[in-house]
């Protein structure tokens, strides 16, 4: 007989620890596990080992809304966000519910039943549990393999291959010419932390992104802190920073020209009108794909200082010694940094029927961005494109324990998301709209649909998520709680 929880959560990144916090501080009556397909806790902060790994957002929002960010600095290294998780666990006792090595495979609903049964693979074998909620915090990557960007010739470069996402503990990059082919925040952070060691390294990109340069340090946090208890000063920062980021959005929704000349003025000031125009200059308005945070403007320091380069062009092929533009140019280098993003999947990479009809999830319609139309008893936890990722997976924890305390006072055991008659005549709208990153217009295919009516919406907005995931009712009409159809003993 298969162990049985109430609540599985899939995956103890960020987004599981949250879970796990609010499921046994709102719901202290459901059990719950967190099944961790890898050997320690942190998901993307375990993960990632390059150079310089940080994170692009301020610890006061990437934070938990429960755990105060306390260290001085603000943009924080992988090492201090992985020091603050593992704090996070041990202090509230999350770590006794994670099972790490259980890689779940497949999940199948049974509507008779009202549970999930759950195939995972631990030391190679097979084993199931099933649970009555299954809570998917498993990110919106592959941590099996990297997106397989097509750079021509690559087969016979005699250098050095890295990919980010799998670096190499034993890399020697002293005294090399690198090249970072990419423009992201991957890039970004690699080319100042490698700067100083390197002979050289160049940052290859195709085309320009939005750079903004900012302290890695909150001086009216820190001065906060130095005065009032850690958790009254993290909730002022929070807002703080929360209403400035919306601001900064929306004024990039309202008048993007004056946000684009902010920042190219920022970045004029820090290395000159030339290497802007030419480098720094996007074709599209800034936040219709992802700003880029520079600590101190440290990737300007490193170009300032001789050690580092920028160079937009495309690849012709890559040679034995380097690569060749279409420009006609060469990069002669030792070793090549693969900064060409992440093969997204959807839901964990887990197949997934219900009833014993595969889920397709790219024909169902999201339900506030967090479930999927017809798919009972699941959630599924994404973030911020345009925020901290931990604003959206926090609120949307809460909305679970809603979801969850609703049933226990019904009797209910199956709540499923359900188009109404009013709701079938919906424009079919892509998941998330008004963002053209190529790593989120590749995943589109993949996702659900979004209406033009609540609660089939995906706002990516602070203020309406807040509205549909804290302040609706979450008997709504669409969401509908049913009984099981056979009983089965706890």
């Amino acid at each position: 007989m298969s162990e049985h929880v109430d609540v599985v959560v899939v995956g103890a990144g960020i987004s599981g620890i949250g879970a796990a916090y609010h499921l046994q501080t709102l719901c202290p009556d459901r059990s719950f596990t967190i099944l961790e397909m890898r050997d320690d806790i942190g998901g993307t902060w375990d993960l990632f080992r390059y150079p310089g790994v940080r994170s692009d957002s301020d610890m006061h929002t990437l934070g938990f809304s429960f755990k105060p960010w306390v260290e001085d600095k603000a943009i924080a290294d992988g090492p201090s966000i992985m020091a603050y998780l593992r704090e996070t666990v041990a202090e509230f006792g999350i770590d006794r519910h994670i099972r790490f090595g259980h890689k779940v495979v497949a999940a199948a609903w049974s509507s008779d039943t009202a549970r999930w049964t759950l195939s995972i693979e631990r030391d190679g074998e097979q084993h199931e549990v099933t649970c009555s909620y299954l809570y998917m915090c498993s990110g919106y990557y592959s941590y099996r393999t990297a997106y397989p960007a097509e750079i021509p010739g690559m087969e016979q470069f005699g250098g050095q291959v890295v990919q980010p996402q799998f670096w190499p503990d034993d890399l020697d990059h002293r005294g090399k010419r690198v090249v970072v082919i990419g423009s992201g925040a991957t890039a970004m952070t690699i080319v100042p932390a490698m700067a100083r060691d390197v002979a050289h390294i160049t940052m290859l990109q195709r085309t320009p992104t939005w750079v903004v340069s900012a302290p890695d340090r909150d001086a009216v946090a820190n001065t906060l802190r130095r005065v009032l208890p850690d958790r009254v000063a993290y909730a002022i920062t929070r807002r703080k920073n929360l209403a400035f980021q919306q601001f900064v959005y929306g004024r990039t929704r309202t008048a993007p020209e004056k946000v684009r000349a902010k920042l190219l003025k920022m970045t004029r000031q820090a290395i000159g009108d030339e290497l802007t125009e030419r480098h720094f200059t996007p074709s599209y308005n800034p936040w219709d794909q992802r700003l880029c945070l520079i600590p101190n403007g440290d990737l300007y320091q490193a170009i300032n200082s001789g050690k580092a380069s920028v160079v937009t062009d495309h690849i012709d092929t890559v040679t034995p010694t380097g690569i060749r533009l279409r420009s006609g140019d060469e990069l002669e280098c030792d070793i090549i940094i693969t900064a060409t993003g992440l093969q997204l999947v959807t839901v964990g990479e887990i197949d997934m029927t219900v009833d014993g009809t595969p889920v397709d999830f790219s024909e169902t319609w999201t339900y506030k961005g967090v479930a999927y139309s017809d798919v009972p008893n699941m959630a599924s936890s994404f973030g911020y494109i345009n925020a901290s990722w931990t604003l959206r997976s926090d609120m949307i924890a809460r909305w679970v324990c809603r979801i969850l305390n609703h049933m226990r006072a019904t009797g209910t055991d199956q709540c499923t998301p359900r188009l109404r008659d009013s709701d079938r005549d919906m424009p079919r709208r892509p998941w998330i709209d008004d963002f053209s990153a190529g790593y989120i217009t590749r995943m589109m295919p993949m996702l659900p649909k979004q209406g033009d009516r609540a609660p089939w919406l995906n706002p990516q907005r602070f203020g309406p998520d807040r509205d549909a995931l804290e302040k609706a009712p979450v008997d709504d009409g669409a969401m509908q709680f049913t009984r099981a159809r056979t009983r089965v003993p706890a």
